[in-house]
């Protein structure tokens, strides 16, 4: 999903790339198809702006959004982050 620079592209506001986010990591499936989401939203979102906030949350690996749809991947736990830094190789 790689966005150009358009005139007049709409950038969405950060109360928007929060809402989708929030949107997103209480989705009750663990895939979500664009147009689920957008029912699910609060408010209406412009399709341009929601595909440059998706963009986003995929490459700061919140998001994997792949052929069936969305996935939330984001995991905050320092546990794992220690866990998946020392490894364990096979």
């Amino acid at each position: 999903m790689s966005q150009k620079i358009e005139r007049g592209m709409h950038w969405p506001t950060l109360n928007t790339v929060i809402m989708v986010e929030n949107t997103l990591k209480k989705m009750e499936k663990s895939v979500m198809t664009i147009a689920e989401l957008k029912r699910k939203l609060p408010r209406q979102v412009n399709h341009n702006t929601l595909m440059i906030i998706l963009e986003y949350l995929e490459k700061s690996n919140k998001i994997l959004v792949g052929l069936k749809g969305i996935t939330w991947i984001h995991n905050p736990s320092v546990k794992l982050r220690r866990a998946i830094e020392k490894g364990w190789e096979v």
